[in-house]
């Protein structure tokens, strides 16, 4: 059975910190491109994060670029999120996603987690 399951959201100030993991069984973990996703209510999902498989070349979106650091670890069957320099406009539900190909969109394709909620509020 595939489970993806994230953990690490919480209350932050704004410039703060937190780690999101997003631990992986069912599957063959490293042979699974990772990426993470965000959803504000009311807007669409939105990409945050890719990492391929093998070389591990990481994909950011623009607003996040230079603040969050994807990474996986592939002994653990774990993904991960490294947010810093966190902004109200971060505030979001955050979900890990697994998929056979390199993908940017947000489409309901490959296996999901639940998600984890993350408020960055004063």
């Amino acid at each position: 059975q595939v489970q993806l399951v994230e953990s690490g959201g919480g209350l932050v100030q704004p410039g703060g910190s937190l780690r999101l993991s997003c631990a992986a069984s069912g599957f063959t973990f490293n042979n699974y491109f990772m990426s993470w996703h965000r959803q504000i209510p009311g807007k669409e999902r939105e990409m945050v994060a890719v990492i391929t498989k093998v070389d591990k070349y990481k994909t950011y979106s623009g607003s996040v670029k230079g603040r969050f650091t994807i990474s996986r670890d592939d002994n653990k069957n774990t993904l991960y999120l490294q947010m810093d320099s966190l902004k109200p406009e971060d505030t979001a539900v955050y979900y890990c996603r697994a998929q056979t190909y390199y993908s940017t969109n947000s489409d309901e394709s490959g296996f999901w987690g639940q998600g984890t909620q993350v408020t960055v509020s004063s």
